[in-house]
């Protein structure tokens, strides 16, 4: 009999979500990665719930991605500012999850998102794990642990203070920079859709560039917001075209009450 994934055993010594810190403790960097997390998770929705009927997904948020177990835990993990994995529960045994450890599922994210609030140095950082051992408190680059360790398909850095966007694909074992479309989007085909910059305001926050979806001919995938507002606006106009007929209808002598 063929033994599966699922069913080989986790020793004890290997923790769990629950037995893992959920935090390391530092601060968000800037004030619009909170808006902006939630916008690419407002926005691609409706594509997620379509992808997986079953809701058999999860998206983190800042959360950490332990993909080495270590002492003290948190240098065994990386915290991208926004990940979406596919074929996992949104939940463990009813609990929500504190963070995604990899020895115990296996599946790496699809796509992560960096929201760099510098220059991106932190994030193209590829020192690798034997380099960083060698020096006290250091920790292998994040570029590198999402490309060799996690092997992350799709990677974005956005530089937030430049407005500059650079989206890397795993091919053949490495990373390899995207170009952009005719649209200056980068496509994500798993996915179905286009990820850009949106110049626009969100919130209160004044108008600026945002990370945001389109499908793949170059729609723009509205947050639930902007979806009623359309919603609202299509409506006024069928008001608005219902009236104008029923004027048409009295200036002829029929009345548009009367069936």
């Amino acid at each position: 009999m063929s033994e599966t994934l699922a069913d080989i055993g986790i020793p004890p010594q290997f923790p769990d979500h629950t037995q893992l810190p959920e935090s390391d403790g530092t601060f968000v960097k800037n004030f619009q990665e909170h808006p902006q997390t939630v916008i690419l998770t407002d926005s691609i929705a409706q594509v997620l719930q379509r992808l997986h009927p079953d809701g058999e997904y999860c998206i983190g948020q800042d959360c950490g991605i332990y993909w080495r177990e270590t002492e003290p835990p948190e240098k065994g993990a990386a915290a991208p500012d926004w990940f979406y994995v596919p074929g996992v529960p949104p939940r463990l045994d009813g609990k929500n999850r504190r963070s995604y450890v990899l020895w115990r599922e296996y599946i790496p994210p699809l796509i992560a998102v960096e929201l760099a609030s510098g220059n991106g140095d932190e994030e193209r950082d590829v020192t690798p794990l034997p380099l960083a051992g060698s020096r006290e408190g250091a920790k292998p680059g994040k570029f590198w642990v999402y490309e060799r360790i996690i092997r992350i398909p799709y990677y974005a850095i956005y530089e937030i203070s430049n407005d500059k966007l650079e989206v890397y694909h795993l091919v053949d074992f490495s990373y390899h920079k995207m170009q952009p479309n005719e649209r200056g989007h980068y496509p994500i085909p798993p996915l179905g859709v286009e990820l850009g910059l949106w110049q626009g305001s969100y919130l209160n926050n004044p108008e600026q560039f945002w990370l945001r979806w389109w499908d793949l001919e170059g729609n723009l995938l509205l947050i639930g917001k902007e979806e009623a507002e359309l919603q609202r606006q299509k409506a006024q106009q069928a008001e608005r075209k219902a009236a104008q007929l029923a004027e048409r209808l009295r200036a002829m002598g029929i009345d548009p009450e009367v069936e």
